[in-house]
């Protein structure tokens, strides 16, 4: 008869308490870690990351801490000790000069109304930074959601809906604006509306594309047989797969909206005064541009900055979503 081993007090351990040696270097990592990785490695990107940090910053906070508010009109002493309005006064700080130039500081100037300019700089890019996000939010709902049920269903139903798009897509912008600016009124609503209209056609072509090329792998077909609904692969089991695509083009999409916004309002069918955008900074700024030229420098820089850091990202992505092989 054999005799059982019974196993005593010593005779094992935990192989979590050893010390074990793992190699790092070629330790499997996740899609998205190294998406990261990659990302952070690529200088141009962090350079965007921060132009673009910096910029957000400065719309959230300058404008809470200023001295004045964006639509003040704000009154300086002059050298007889009378209050007036400080019109289109140069970038000044308070001690320099003599009289009411040394009176209160101003780091960006003030427009021909008075109002501080370091301050409506700074609201303006709040405002054209919200419009910009809110509106590429949704039409990246909207487009990608249109482009993977296009994609998916294919047949009748793709031909259908591609056939509007092509329809949509071949209306020139300044039309649907002008047709908007007939039945609406001037302001962030009509910015808002014509964002949605034209900035989704190229999120539901990213997605269609993807979409099509996605449906007939193997994990779809799984899902099928295990009797899952469309919309259930369409937004469970496709949609994470295009996630990566879809970001990269929000990213280029961004400083689009910004600067669609920045013309509408430079046309004068935007921002409705005393509210105020980069645009609308720019337009008043053009406008004085040969007897106050600094009037027009901060919006513009602000409006160059961000569209070369959301540019810089996008590349970023880009490249951390298809590594060459040179940078693996």
């Amino acid at each position: 008869m054999e005799k059982v081993y019974t196993p005593r007090e010593g005779d094992f351990e935990f192989i979590t308490e050893r010390d074990i040696n793992v190699d790092k270097n070629f330790a499997s990592q996740g899609y998205w870690k190294g998406v990261a990785i990659h990302f952070a490695r690529n200088k141009f990107a962090m350079t965007g990351v921060v132009l673009v940090s910096v910029i957000i910053l400065f719309a959230i906070f300058a404008p809470v801490f200023s001295s004045y508010a964006y639509d003040e009109i704000v009154s300086v002493t002059d050298a007889a000790g009378r209050e007036v309005v400080a019109k289109s006064l140069s970038p000044q700080f308070a001690g320099e000069g003599e009289g009411y130039f040394a009176d209160k500081t101003f780091i960006f100037g003030t427009d021909d109304l008075g109002r501080d300019l370091w301050t409506r700089t700074w609201q303006g890019a709040r405002v054209s930074l919200i419009i910009a996000f809110v509106t590429i939010f949704i039409d990246m709902i909207i487009g990608t959601s249109y482009g993977l049920i296009s994609g998916f269903f294919g047949g009748r139903v793709d031909n259908v809906l591609q056939r509007f798009i092509e329809i949509a897509g071949s209306i020139p912008t300044l039309v649907i604006i002008s047709i908007l600016a007939i039945f609406m009124d001037k302001g962030i609503g009509l910015v808002i509306a014509s964002l949605l209209i034209t900035e989704w056609i190229g999120m539901s072509k990213i997605a269609r594309a993807e979409c099509l090329k996605l449906k007939e792998r193997e994990y779809v077909l799984a899902s099928r047989t295990l009797g899952a609904g469309s919309f259930h692969i369409i937004f469970k089991q496709i949609l994470p797969n295009t996630i990566g695509p879809v970001i990269t083009q929000v990213m280029f999409s961004i400083p689009v909206a910004i600067f669609t916004e920045a013309f509408l309002s430079f046309v004068g069918v935007g921002i409705v005064l005393p509210q105020c955008s980069v645009g609308s900074l720019i337009e008043a700024g053009f406008n004085n541009i040969t007897i106050l030229p600094y009037q027009i420098l901060p919006p513009i820089t602000v409006l160059a900055i961000l569209m070369l850091g959301f540019n810089l990202i996008g590349d970023g992505f880009r490249e951390a979503l298809a590594p060459k092989l040179e940078d693996m």
